[in-house]
């Protein structure tokens, strides 16, 4: 896991490939679908690029397109390992539905099927690492997919401009305060691929509950329930705060997290605010998640725990094979 962290910016500098990329047309709206640490790119992208129609599905299936938007509409079926049931329950009901489609996976029954169907597809490089280590090749390939290649020339930049070893101190001081307490990630809507991220980290790599949400919504709902009372106080006390500030987000939001950062001081609650830094969208998402993933390492080595394997996982897809 040390490595794979410590090498992520050199993922910006792989030159992925869409086979049967002839075959790739101009497409209006896309689905991307995938579970887990195979549809994070398509969170991430959809946060940086509003102005693409990206659904993500997460489930078996596919969602419902209308029949004047089937043409328009690139179903994309990722999946890491290509062996991902619901992914592939995803393509094979495009197929049925003759929804055009692509793939983005490093093997597995998916890249047999992608390969089989002679549709565009994009193999990942298969480099040991797990799925939610590898969203630089994800978010690659996906640009790729929905038309977006020349902002790949951006994204070779962070090859030099992220230093993942420059982000250790400020996860491992982190990792230490949070020692003992269930992280909540807030960040605005704009931002919310970035807090679910780091949700995601902690749960995988850290292997402890963790949790987000967003605002200005949350001002609305959840803050209520941090409303330390005596009888409620032992609740708000295994929580720690994380704010995930950003200079452009809408002012107002800026404003809300700072006064809401204020009323839980108040409360005795615990926050850490931390701002987005970097000189470009990209550049700021994953100095971000480059600082969750080392977080949420050192969180799992303070509980002397493995970081990188996620045997509930294996244990449960074992069952699941076990049951179909």
């Amino acid at each position: 896991m040390r490595e794979a962290i410590m090498n992520f910016n050199l993922q910006f500098g792989y030159r992925l490939v869409v086979e049967n990329k002839n075959r790739l047309k101009k497409y209006r709206k896309f689905i991307v679908a995938g579970m887990g640490g195979s549809h994070l790119s398509g969170d991430l992208i959809r946060a940086v690029y509003p102005d693409i129609d990206i659904t993500i599905h997460s489930d078996y299936g596919l969602p419902y397109v209308s029949k004047t938007d089937v043409k328009h509409t690139l179903v994309i079926a990722s999946s890491y390992s290509g062996n991902t049931e619901e992914t592939i329950d995803a393509f094979r009901t495009a197929i049925k539905r003759k929804i055009p489609l692509a793939a983005m996976t490093t093997g597995g029954i998916l890249l047999n099927h992608a390969k089989k169907q002679n549709i565009p597809y994009v193999e990942l490089p298969e480099t040991g690492i797990q799925p939610r280590m590898s969203l630089g090749f994800g978010v690659l390939a996906l640009l790729s997919l929905v038309g977006r290649g020349e902002s790949i020339g951006e994204l070779s930049l962070l090859v030099d401009r992220l230093r993942p070893r420059d982000f250790e101190k400020k996860g491992k001081s982190l990792a230490k305060k949070l020692y003992g307490r269930t992280p909540i990630i807030y960040s605005s809507l704009r931002n919310y691929a970035i807090a679910y991220n780091w949700k995601i980290k902690f749960n995988e790599t850290g292997k402890v509950p963790a949790f987000y949400n967003i605002l200005p919504e949350l001002n609305h709902n959840e803050m209520t329930g941090f409303d330390v009372k005596k009888r409620t106080k032992k609740f708000s006390d295994y929580f720690y705060f994380i704010f995930l500030m950003d200079s452009e987000d809408d002012s107002r939001v800026g404003t809300r997290m700072r006064i809401l950062e204020e009323l839980y001081q108040k409360r005795g609650l615990r926050v850490a605010v931390l701002p987005l830094i970097g000189t470009t969208r990209f550049e700021k998402i994953f100095s971000s998640l480059i600082t969750a993933d080392w977080t949420a390492f050192h969180t799992a080595t303070q509980y002397g725990l493995e970081a990188e394997q996620v045997p509930m996982v294996e244990e449960f897809k074992k069952s699941m094979r076990g049951r179909s």
